[in-house]
């Protein structure tokens, strides 16, 4: 069905990233390739200068453990990657720099500031150039 899906993982709520990647496993075609992502939101720069320096090192290395730990709960193999920025902006360009075509990603209901603000999964869904799963 489908050679590459990006699997963007939320990490704050495995339960989600677990039922995704499992979908992505049924739904990958043998000898392709998953690729989980965690996007770590990086903090703006008028609050960064009163955190410690390496809190965004910290914050990297703690979602690539959760992202390892969520693969083998799942005991599905993927090529895990963690990028910086702003999450709907570098799972899209995930997927173009990795020729995906699927991401399944993982969406909460809306409430009203999803209306004014759109989430994560809406924008995603709106310029993906790409299929694009999402799950509630």
């Amino acid at each position: 069905m489908f050679r590459k899906i990006i699997v963007p993982v939320d990490i704050s709520v495995l339960e989600k990233g677990l039922d995704i990647l499992n979908k992505a496993a049924d739904l990958l075609d043998e000898g392709g390739q998953i690729v989980l992502l965690n996007v770590v939101e990086e903090v703006p720069s008028y609050l960064a200068i009163d955190m410690p320096v390496d809190v965004m090192d910290n914050a990297v290395h703690d979602a690539g453990d959760r992202l390892r730990e969520l693969m083998h709960n799942a005991k599905v193999d993927a090529k895990i990657e963690i990028r910086t920025g702003p999450p709907a902006r570098e799972i899209l360009a995930a997927a173009k720099s990795h020729a995906a075509d699927l991401i399944i990603i993982a969406s909460h209901r809306p409430d009203f500031s999803n209306y004014l603000l759109g989430s994560t999964a809406d924008r995603v869904v709106r310029h993906a150039t790409c299929s694009v799963l999402v799950r509630r």
